[in-house]
């Protein structure tokens, strides 16, 4: 199984955020065909338009090594294949691998010898082989690691961030044997100046992938009942973050809203995959836990300090600022604010949403709330503001005072401001 460089027919399947960077970034450097299923999406980005706002008209300008498309018969020619397709959880936390065996149906039905499989989406350890390969098995009548080979190179993509891009961030590479090892990492190696990690086995980086988030994940936990903590003890917690930080090895995490498609669901694939075995990841899920329900004390804590400046709750206007699941992102799934929102509703307060960054009809579906686009100064008794967008920093906390009534509370979960400007910090 040789396959020389210009032998490459390269297809990346899927065009989100982790797709279509990857898909670019090889355009620079060899023919490449980006598959989505979505026509709509494979229509705009042939316009130059990408609804994620991530990549400029220029930037997502075609030339001759690339292609966008939703036609499979423009990939059957392909020989390597990278699937990056989402991998979320569903209502009970658990991996929702139906785009994952949907996009393998897909190659197995145009799978070739010696044709090479590599997998971006996040899944638990032993996924790929143990739910991937038979269905690529049993579509293209090819035997694994014989005819076919698979790797795995988990996505580290930052939506939002200019400065890590993918050529900036170290990847990690796998392969099912030996010589596909190499290949894999060769190929990436084509486009990621930092450089790369080959794990021994594709169950070992798939381990990595989740891991790396099931650690953030747990710090963050940490750091917010800690919050919770201080928030009872009347100590303000970037106070106390400020101090220990003071040491050189603390590690500086900060409470907030934990959401987005990685902190928020990486970890239940690790659970997932314990509890499969009989293991009982205690501190994994109550770390989950902790960050699952941190909504509920946000919107507690404004409801409260509302109550101790004599605001009625019942009907009064609170403007949430900040929808997407990261500050400078346009993506709103899995955001945290979704659980403060619902438990807002519970107190028949009228809310209001606002976030520049989001799509209106999106925000529109997911909340039935139309949100602003325009702020009237003194309409609001509360603010939250969830995300730190940078519009939202360059506003200025003069022009968000304004927004509120008289009487108000404002209530910065992301520390965009200082302590004697706001009325309550996270």
């Amino acid at each position: 199984m040789k396959n020389k460089n210009s032998e490459i027919n390269l297809a990346i399947i899927g065009l989100g955020y982790v797709g279509l960077p990857l898909v670019l970034e090889f355009a620079k450097k060899r023919k490449v065909i980006g598959f989505d299923i979505n026509h709509l999406r494979v229509e705009q980005l042939n316009d130059g338009i990408d609804k994620n706002l991530e990549f400029t008209k220029d930037e997502l300008k075609q030339n001759h090594l690339l292609k966008f498309t939703n036609n499979q018969n423009d990939i059957n020619a392909s020989n390597y294949f990278i699937v990056t397709v989402p991998t979320p959880v569903n209502k009970f936390n658990k991996p929702d691998l139906k785009a994952l065996k949907k996009a393998t149906r897909m190659i197995g039905d145009i799978l070739k010898k010696k044709d090479i499989v590599i997998y971006e989406s996040t899944v638990y350890p032993g996924c790929i082989e143990e739910q991937c390969v038979p269905i690529l098995e049993k579509h293209s009548q090819l035997k694994f690691n014989k005819d076919f080979f698979c790797g795995y190179s988990p996505e580290r993509v930052n939506p939002g961030d200019k400065e890590h891009t993918i050529s900036n961030i170290k990847k990690v590479t796998s392969g099912s044997t030996y010589e596909t090892a190499n290949l894999v990492d060769d190929l990436y190696n084509e486009i990621i100046k930092a450089g790369t990690h080959k794990a021994p086995s594709i169950k070992v980086a798939e381990a990595a992938k989740v891991i790396e988030n099931t650690q953030r994940d747990l710090n963050i936990a940490l750091i917010n009942e800690l919050s919770i903590l201080f928030s009872k003890l009347q100590i303000d917690t970037k106070d106390v973050l400020d101090a220990a930080g003071s040491k050189w090895n603390f590690l500086p995490f900060k409470p907030g809203l934990v959401g987005g498609h990685c902190i928020g669901v990486d970890p239940y694939y690790l659970t997932h995959k314990a509890q499969s075995i009989g293991y009982i990841p205690k501190v994994i899920l109550a770390g989950r836990n902790t960050n699952d329900n941190m909504g509920v004390h946000v919107a507690l804590t404004l409801i409260n300090e509302m109550r101790n400046k004599s605001i009625a709750i019942q009907g009064s206007k609170i403007l949430i600022m900040g929808l997407t699941f990261k500050e400078n992102c346009a993506d709103i799934r899995n955001s945290g604010i979704k659980r403060v929102i619902s438990e807002l509703n519970k107190f028949d307060c009228n809310l209001d949403l606002y976030d520049p960054w989001a799509d209106c009809e999106e925000i529109n579906t997911t909340y039935q709330i139309y949100p602003k686009t325009k702020l009237i100064s003194s309409t609001y008794d509360g603010i939250i503001i969830a995300v730190a967008h940078k519009v939202f920093k360059d506003m200025g906390i003069k022009t968000i005072s304004n927004l509120c009534k008289k009487n108000h509370v404002i209530y910065d979960l992301k520390y965009l401001f200082q302590k004697k400007e706001v009325d309550i910090r996270l």
